[in-house]
């Protein structure tokens, strides 16, 4: 920490990331408020689904924050679509910094069909709208802290940059945005969030840093693991579950790992813990008034298919890899090559893919490995399809 004591609001912060994050902000002594409509968690009752660790409401997760620390956190509850209450909320708490984490956040469920293809694009594009204009008209030095995608440039064949690409054409040469090519329409939603924190960055002097994540894995950070009241989710079914959360489930089960087609998607990986670090990186270090900043924060690539194996192998009894039809329209092989120095150069100290935090995982697991609805794994929503069913485990 650089000595500056922020208010910082976080928004999604009931969620998988936005929690862990929370707490990691209030640990280091920043002044936290979380705002959240817990929408995430109707997601689940909808799917049929729930974390594999269960979790505690806002309320009862921030009072065991306060117990275990002695620091206050504030909630606000409402939907950041309610331009009022954006409005009004960024004004009460005032904040230096706005991490945003609060969007529909899994490519197949805006893939199921038209309804939830338009919800996740309102619920992404216009809540981030609504924020844009909150900082605007309150205070245009607040800090954005956006969480993006490494999915919003696809897999070009061409090296991928943090953000920006310098073009030669014809004789002349610029600074652009760099192409996106995503595969979904979640993705497609973090494109124009993208646009739009561009734009008001240039027209309207605002600063932001867009943090263009890679997949996520595992659940526990130092503040987390104090008291089992402070866990955040753990998400392995099929539509909201990450794909090494689910190998490692698999092997727990003695299950087949379930490769998509090949397997030879490559992807940008990292820890829950380097995650956390990243947003407090990127918060205590702010971009300048009128930049757009663009960091790709993973901290690995591999294969999907070396990810499985990777879990094969630290899992101690027999284990075994699967292909299955790929649900997905996606090139399962392709030149993968993405800059991510941004937040090395800021102090990141990555946790790299290991036997020993896999193991933590598996431990992890098997202590709640009653919770677990296999079926909940199938990989039920097909890109080609304009309908797919609910993956229920019901």
């Amino acid at each position: 920490m650089n000595g500056v004591r922020l208010r910082i609001l976080v928004l999604g912060g009931d969620g998988y990331l936005g929690w862990p994050t929370a707490l990691n902000l209030s640990s280091v002594g920043h002044e936290v408020a979380i705002v959240d409509n817990f929408v995430r968690r109707r997601w689940d009752e909808e799917l049929g689904v729930d974390s594999l660790v269960p979790i505690l409401t806002l309320d009862e997760r921030i009072g065991a924050w306060c117990r275990a620390s002695g620091k206050r956190i504030t909630s606000y509850v409402g939907d950041l679509c309610d331009g009022e209450f954006v409005a009004t909320t960024v004004a009460d708490f005032d904040p230096d910094t706005i991490v945003h984490y609060a969007e529909q956040s899994s490519a197949p469920y805006s893939m199921l069909d038209r309804s939830h293809a338009v919800s996740t694009q309102v619920n992404n594009v216009v809540g981030t709208l609504n924020v844009l204009y909150a900082i605007a008209e309150h205070n245009r030095d607040i800090h954005l802290v956006k969480l993006g995608t490494m999915g919003e440039y696809g897999t070009p064949n061409i090296d991928i940059e943090e953000g920006w690409l310098d073009v030669a054409h014809r004789g002349r040469t610029d600074r652009v945005l760099f192409p996106k090519r995503p595969g979904s329409f979640y993705h497609l939603s973090k494109v124009h969030d993208s646009h739009n924190i561009e734009f008001a960055c240039r027209i309207w002097g605002l600063r932001a840093t867009d943090l263009n994540q890679g997949v996520v894995y595992g659940q526990e950070t130092p503040e987390t693991s104090i008291h089992p009241d402070l866990a955040t989710r753990f998400d392995y079914d099929g539509v909201f579950g990450t794909v090494l959360n689910r190998f490692a489930i698999q092997a727990v089960l003695g299950t087949p790992l379930t490769v998509y087609g090949s397997g030879g998607q490559t992807r940008g990986i990292i820890n829950i813990v380097d995650t956390v670090a990243c947003i407090r990186l990127a918060a205590e270090t702010p971009a300048a008034p009128g930049e757009f900043r663009v960091f790709n924060q993973f901290t690995e690539q591999m294969t999907v298919r070396s990810i499985a194996e990777t879990v094969a192998a630290a899992w101690p009894g027999d284990s075994r890899i699967e292909a299955v039809e790929n649900p997905r329209v996606e090139m399962e092989s392709h030149h993968y090559r993405a800059a991510h120095t941004g937040l090395l150069d800021l102090g990141l100290v990555p946790h790299l893919l290991s036997e020993t935090l896999i193991g933590s995982m598996f431990s992890l697991i098997e202590r709640h490995k009653h919770r677990i609805l296999a079926e909940a794994m199938r990989p039920t929503v097909s890109w080609r399809s304009t309908s797919s069913a609910l993956a229920s485990a019901n």
